[in-house]
């Protein structure tokens, strides 16, 4: 969460709920969740703020959890119904076991997260949601600016008013295709995205946790690995490459990529990101359609454009001759991919018996070299 605008909550939240009521569109909806969620399932309520949404969860028979990052709006939401479970947490490092939520809802919070932070966000809720649990939240309209910036990157901005009644504050707002792209990357499904009617200023969205991996990915990273797609065992689990005996991680410690075995957040805090050409997983590439690789090259071109990694590298070398190139051969891409130096390295699995540990290190150090 943005800290400003954490500490503009605690400073001000009784005046804040004074000024504000919950949501009539967002009680509907909580009660069309209810309806599709089986009696006492767990569901976080995110940036629950005084508790409004909390209690009406509860009042239909769910267990609610309420989650802000400021201590005066979990105090308020204890003092409406003192026996909720209440954690304050960031949006950006949910503190929940790898699928131990059924649902989540998060009206008019994620929109305090900085553009960059919403990636890590999304990919935090999809491992701490089960496979199946819906999403119901809402973030800022793009369209409904008036001052937006015409140079805004990829349908994304960032605001800060300041009239503001509550200095400080920092507000995203974006366009349809763009959220819908970082959910579907964090590896969510089913989206779907209305506007609100009497005032165009949110975006309402549905989205279900599919089962994948998410895009471990944030603007800038030092390099980006994607792979062909991700494994049954990914998928479970949470790591790409994760199956025992992939050398993967062993190389990429021996290249000083990374320092933990199979830990891509830790990873992704040193500038290793991940991602995967097509998003369903198969126990073999051979399963996936041609129009799944075409659309996959699509969205990965997109998630490029939106990210700009400063290196690429593409793990499976026979997947990307039967994908894009025939003749390929490991080394750099000629003219790169979607604007930035690329490099196509032999699949990492323990079924590969043509490459050694060795191997896999020299290509990890050469896709990372350019940058």
């Amino acid at each position: 969460m943005d800290r400003k605008t954490t500490l503009a909550y605690e400073r001000d939240a009784l005046r804040w709920i004074e000024a504000r009521s919950a949501q009539p569109r967002a009680l509907r909806r909580i009660g069309q969740l209810a309806a599709r969620l089986p009696k006492h399932a767990r569901v976080a309520d995110l940036g629950c703020g005084p508790g409004w949404y909390s209690a009406s969860l509860k009042r239909r028979g769910l267990v609610p959890v309420a989650v802000d990052s400021s201590a005066a709006m979990l105090a308020e939401s204890k003092r409406r119904e003192s026996k909720l479970d209440a954690v304050r947490a960031d949006l950006a490092s949910l503190p929940f076991a790898r699928g131990s939520i059924d649902a989540a809802v998060a009206f008019n919070s994620y929109q305090h997260l900085p553009i960059d932070v919403l990636p890590v966000a999304l990919a935090r809720l999809h491992d701490v949601l089960r496979v199946g649990a819906p999403l119901d939240f809402t973030i800022g309209d793009f369209d409904s600016l008036d001052d937006a910036p015409t140079a805004a990157t990829g349908g994304a901005v960032e605001q800060r008013w300041e009239d503001d009644p509550f200095p400080g504050r920092l507000f995203s707002f974006y366009r349809p295709h763009r959220i819908e792209a970082l959910l579907r990357g964090a590896g969510f499904a089913d989206v779907r995205i209305d506007r609100g009617r009497a005032r165009r200023f949110w975006l309402w969205i549905r989205a279900v946790r599919d089962w994948t991996l998410p895009d471990y990915l944030r603007s800038g990273i030092r390099v980006l690995f994607c792979g062909l797609n991700p494994s049954v065992f990914a998928a479970d689990t949470g790591v790409p490459y994760g199956r025992p005996g992939n050398r993967f991680w062993p190389a990429a410690q021996r290249a000083g990529l990374c320092l933990r075995d199979r830990d891509p957040w830790h990873a992704l805090e040193r500038g290793v990101g991940f991602t995967d050409l097509v998003k369903r997983p198969t126990r073999s590439a051979r399963e996936l359609a041609p129009e799944e690789y075409h659309d996959g090259l699509v969205r990965l071109e997109q998630c490029v454009h939106y990210f700009r990694p400063r290196s690429l590298c593409f793990v499976g070398l026979d997947g990307w001759r039967r994908v894009v190139d025939r003749r390929a051969v490991a080394g750099w891409i000629d003219g790169g991919f979607a604007g930035v130096p690329a490099y196509l390295m032999p699949s990492t699995s323990g079924l590969n018996a043509h490459c050694g540990l060795d191997d896999f290190v020299r290509h990890m150090k050469a896709a990372s070299s350019s940058v």
